[in-house]
């Protein structure tokens, strides 16, 4: 028993970035219908910023602060380069976010390198027992702020004026033009936002996993397996994907191999895409944040 709360405990605590990456996916997809498939590079860039600012001498707070700024600057520059594209269809926005994507890495490979990177712990290296599983500080830390960031998003989505004008674009954008909310504006702060979660993420993996410019692969895909998992359409569904993912692998490698763990993301994708394809949560009337 202590074996098996000891791998759920981490299961939950990686699950949680899966679902911070899969908000942005959702926050995306429900404000544009465009699936942003550079999401993982912004979780990259996220941790990479704040490795080398850290490096700079720069006082924790800010390096991670100005980290999070870099990054919802990228999501801003992706949305410009979708707004002045002149093919407007979907493939072709989808499309634009891989070569984007691809340019990142790269550009990452150049001003940075190509070395793995930790980040040094938040909170110190300590840790404490559940039931006789082990849980760092590091790990409660990542539980408790990506709470903080789905209760927050929740209370900003539904209580603020700018919050209620994305939800009314990706409800339905001719009654949001025809209320007088710039829709432009309103995208490129969804993008801005989504990479911003991205970038927390990145920051907070960091001390657990280490970083480099290629960590953003496979953290999109997972990031966006827990999206369609829980439901594009759902907002938080990318929440309990995340954790259902992030649970599945944990216990995938303790019970069987590590050498599975990854292709439990894709297994349990494509058994989501063929059984549900609207994800677990498709009996729920789809509500379009």
């Amino acid at each position: 028993m202590n074996e098996l709360f000891s791998l759920l405990l981490s299961g939950i605590t990686v699950g949680f970035i899966y679902a911070l990456v899969g908000m942005g996916f959702t926050v995306i997809y429900n404000s544009s219908g465009i699936i942003n498939f550079s999401q993982g590079e912004f979780v990259m860039a996220g941790g990479m910023s704040a490795v080398f600012l850290l490096k700079t001498g720069m006082p924790f707070g800010l390096a991670f602060i100005l980290s999070i700024a870099i990054t919802a600057l990228l999501g801003i520059l992706l949305w410009k380069l979708i707004d002045i594209s002149k093919e407007k269809s979907i493939i072709s926005m989808i499309i634009l976010t891989l070569g984007y994507s691809i340019f990142l890495r790269g550009l990452a490979a150049v001003i940075f390198d190509k070395e793995l990177h930790t980040l040094p712990s938040f909170v110190g290296n300590g840790s404490f027992e559940i039931f006789g599983a082990v849980l760092t500080y590091q790990s409660l830390l990542i539980i408790i702020v990506s709470i903080i960031i789905v209760i927050s998003l929740h209370l900003f989505f539904s209580k603020t004026k700018t919050g209620k004008a994305m939800v009314a674009t990706s409800d339905n954008v001719n009654s949001a033009k025809l209320m007088g909310i710039n829709i432009k504006r309103i995208l490129m702060l969804n993008f801005a936002l989504s990479a911003m979660i991205a970038a927390i993420g990145g920051i907070l993996l960091a001390p657990i996993t280490s970083t480099n410019y290629e960590i953003g692969i496979m953290l999109g895909l997972k990031g966006f397996s827990a999206a369609v998992i829980g439901g594009l359409s759902q907002p938080f569904g990318a929440v309990v994907g995340g954790l259902v993912l992030g649970i599945l692998e944990s216990l995938v490698a303790g019970y069987i191999s590590s050498e599975y763990k990854d292709a439990v993301a894709f297994i349990a994708l494509l058994g989501i895409l063929f059984f549900m394809p609207g994800g677990i949560f498709s009996n729920l009337k789809a509500k379009r944040v």
